[in-house]
């Protein structure tokens, strides 16, 4: 069994920010991420509101850059998974794919997944014409015409990118308005390659061996209408990433990890950062200080152990 200060599961800026304070406090601190470093700000082409960067950075090249600071002050990073979390008196114990882990403290910063639509058509064509990510898919539309389904930053962010490639872009939204910031509101509506399908839903996803359409119920009068497209980008909020510590920690109504405002969850020594949290604001911003305060408050804890 391997021996750690600390755990950190999930390679977020939450998480590499965690790992920069710990290792910097010099705790024995393993980083587990199944992925690519950078969680969702890793597949964001641009983030134009992270303080310091006047004419905005590349999601992918921040992630990099947070990965290797962590790094340079000592983090070890396993590209594992962990299956099981199991405290037993002072410590936990770590099932994972690299073998059993002893951790004093453990943070979780495992973030949240991309919220499907459960209709019809969305799985079958999961990966033939169904995204959720117009960075990662969006140069394989190059000239096409697509769907994008919401209206918050994300679904307004990811339309706004995908105009680079594509013909058209059709922005569906429940309401009559988007509630994507003004900026990002006004940078959509004057482009000439966005149109809106207003107080619209997706009920069906179209298509034979890869999408073809999206049949789209007017939520004022029930009306069903098909808009013919070559993809859909889906962007309807997230689900947390919680399934390694229910029964362990408090979760609210929709599932995100309830802690205080030093990170700590319920159960002393598991404390939780980042979008898997309950909280106001999910950006990099705000994460990256959750992943500053649950290193800290973990090395206070693991003082008080001592």
């Amino acid at each position: 069994m391997l021996i750690r200060d600390l755990v950190i599961i999930g390679g977020g800026p939450a998480g590499l920010t965690a790992g920069i304070y710990a290792a910097r406090a010099d705790l024995k601190t393993t980083l587990f991420e199944m992925g690519m470093p950078g969680g969702l700000a890793a597949s964001t082409e641009i983030i134009e509101n992270y303080p310091g960067f006047k004419e905005g950075v590349g999601g992918p090249e921040l992630s990099m850059d947070m990965e290797a600071q962590a790094r340079r002050f000592g983090l070890e990073v396993a590209f594992s998974g962990v299956e099981e979390i199991v405290k037993q008196d002072n410590y936990f114990v770590l099932k994972t794919d690299d073998g059993e882990f002893r951790a004093g403290a453990v943070i979780i910063s495992t973030g949240a997944k991309p919220r499907m639509l459960q209709v019809k058509g969305e799985k079958v064509f999961h990966g033939r014409g169904v995204s959720y990510c117009a960075t990662c898919d969006g140069a394989l539309f190059r000239g096409k015409k697509v769907a994008v389904i919401g209206g918050g930053d994300s679904a307004v962010e990811e339309a706004l990118f995908l105009t680079k490639f594509v013909e058209k872009v059709i922005i569906v939204h429940r309401r009559g308005e988007l509630r994507a910031t003004k900026y990002l509101q006004q940078k959509a509506l004057n482009n000439d390659k966005i149109e809106f399908f207003w107080h619209g839903v997706p009920v069906e996803i179209i298509g034979e061996d890869t999408v073809s359409g999206v049949a789209v119920r007017d939520v004022r009068s029930d009306a069903v209408s098909e808009i013919s497209v070559d993809g859909v980008f889906v962007y309807v909020g997230h689900n947390p990433s919680t399934e390694l510590v229910k029964g362990m920690v408090d979760l609210d109504q929709t599932g995100y990890i309830i802690t205080d405002d030093q990170m700590r969850t319920t159960t002393p020594g598991l404390f939780a950062a980042g979008d898997v949290r309950k909280k106001l604001l999910r950006q990099v911003v705000t994460a990256v200080a959750d992943g500053a305060i649950a290193a800290v408050s973990a090395e206070k804890y693991l003082e008080g152990l001592r």
